[in-house]
């Protein structure tokens, strides 16, 4: 099996799925445990925050510096690499001894965490063609969509009923079948010429990503208002502006912006931004909202967040087999996003006396919505960029991602905080759902923004993606008599 085709097709599927999964649940099933260490660690839960906020700026910063790496020395070495330091990482953090250690060694995951996605999203858009990545978005969809969904119901457990160094072992085990999947079945692929090493842009774009995203998580936690709040937030937009000059007078930059001269991928990066920021939004408010105003236990609340899971996987089917190549992207977009704010619009009916299985369908509708937006746009986004710019186009594409999730949790948090997410009554605190409902309008909002964004998209730019399927499963380009792609300059 090594030898054909196909078995590298699979290998790189499983290994980059491994990856993402760990990653991405990684993140929710810590949040779990957060109270549980400020206890043992005898910390104030805002000192608990930096578990958190660690991670997330290390994984900012560590991902501009991963197209070149993996170009440079090879994208299956990077991965692999990569999966070790967080797998070590994950084994350390469980050891911890105190909340510092805790703190480094999520720095230290962080890193691994960043440079895994972008390579190995490189490798798989390097390995299918261009005819055979709807199939591929489908595939990336199971991490995407059961991780965050997994993460509360398997941090509630490991919380209850074991230790919260679970929440961290987890991740050994996956990434050494990961690690040893990828060392047997593996191949190198082709490296391209990355150039000299752009050291201005590493340092621009990671420390103004690693400050905007520390600005982005502290914000509704400390009040925007707060000083170092303010002050980090300014300092990374302003080093994101001044890396966009420096890097558009590089023959060979570390953040190719050139490629948002490519329409296609410009609009499919805003489309994800804005479905990201939406989603991740809704996941993490959605947990508040069940525990906190509906007063659901951490087990019971990722249980109940499950029918996302399932959406997501159901209309990834019906997107990958009859609608895509049918349609295109442009109008699964829009209707998925449009179908998001809808449910988003419903949920804040969703009250105290509302049947759970009421909120459970509207997740259920998100999900398959949801796998209308992400699937099209992961396909298509990379239609028209050459293999030589895949690298740098899947860390751009990682990192304008993860952007918008914290910008989403962050706006969706103000929003709650604002509004208020509890009143005082005759000295007791009781649930008060207005801020939830209004959090939920705010990722509405997000989704019809995206919905906007969507309408950008042309079809015939993502020509070479759309099959119609024969009897037998045979496949021929869908015609489009229109003008060309635009290609990448």
């Amino acid at each position: 099996m090594p030898g054909r085709e196909i078995s590298q097709k699979v290998a790189i599927g499983v290994v980059y799925v491994g990856a993402l999964f760990m990653t991405i649940m990684d993140t929710t099933i810590v949040n779990v445990a957060l109270p549980t260490l400020g206890r043992d660690f005898h910390v104030r839960s805002t000192g608990v925050d930096t578990v958190v906020i660690g991670f997330l700026v290390s994984l900012a910063v560590s991902i501009p510096a991963s197209g070149w790496l993996g170009d440079r020395f090879g994208p299956k070495r990077v991965l692999l690499t990569s999966i070790v330091i967080f797998t070590c990482a994950s084994a350390l953090c469980g050891q911890a001894s105190s909340l510092g250690e805790l703190t480094l060694f999520r720095v230290v995951q962080g890193v691994g965490g960043g440079l895994m996605t972008p390579v190995g999203m490189t490798m798989l858009w390097r390995a299918f063609p261009p005819a055979e990545r709807i199939r591929a978005s489908a595939v990336l969809l199971v991490p995407t969509a059961f991780a965050p969904a997994l993460g509360p119901v398997l941090g509630g457990l490991f919380v209850t009923d074991l230790t919260w160094r679970w929440v961290f072992y987890v991740n050994v085990p996956i990434g050494i079948v990961a690690l040893g999947f990828g060392l047997l079945f593996l191949h190198e692929q082709e490296k391209e010429d990355p150039g000299p090493f752009d050291l201005s842009g590493l340092i621009l774009s990671g420390a103004g990503f690693g400050l905007l995203m520390y600005g982005l998580s502290e914000g509704p936690v400390k009040g925007w208002h707060t000083a170092d709040v303010i002050t980090t937030s300014v300092a990374g937009a302003v080093l994101l502006a001044w890396l966009v000059r420096v890097e558009l007078r590089r023959a060979q930059p570390l953040i190719a912006l050139r490629l948002f001269r490519d329409r296609l991928f410009t609009s499919a990066n805003g489309v994800m931004f804005m479905g990201a920021a939406a989603f991740l939004g809704v996941l993490y408010m959605v947990a508040l909202f069940y525990q906190y105003g509906l007063g659901l236990t951490a087990l019971n609340s990722g249980l109940s967040t499950f029918p996302e899971a399932v959406g997501v996987m159901i209309g990834a089917q019906i997107v990958t087999r009859i609608l895509y190549p049918s349609f295109g992207p442009r109008r699964l977009m829009i209707g998925g996003l449009i179908g998001i704010a809808a449910g988003m619009g419903c949920m804040t009916l969703v009250g105290d006396h509302t049947s759970l299985w009421i909120a459970r369908a509207l997740l259920f509708e998100m999900g398959i919505s949801m796998a209308h937006v992400f699937v099209p746009t992961q396909a298509a986004a990379f239609a028209t960029i050459t293999q030589a710019d895949m690298g740098r186009a899947s860390t751009f594409f990682n990192a304008q991602r993860q952007l918008g999730g914290a910008i989403g949790v962050a706006v969706l948090t103000t929003v709650l905080s604002g509004v208020g997410a509890a009143a005082a009554t005759v000295g007791h605190p009781t649930t008060h759902l207005s801020g939830f409902h209004a959090a939920f309008l705010a990722a509405a909002g997000f989704a019809l923004l995206g919905a906007i964004v969507s309408a950008t998209v042309k079809d015939e730019d993502a020509a070479s993606t759309i099959v119609r399927r024969r009897k037998r499963d045979a496949a021929a380009p869908l015609p489009v008599e229109t003008e060309p792609a635009q290609a990448v300059v």
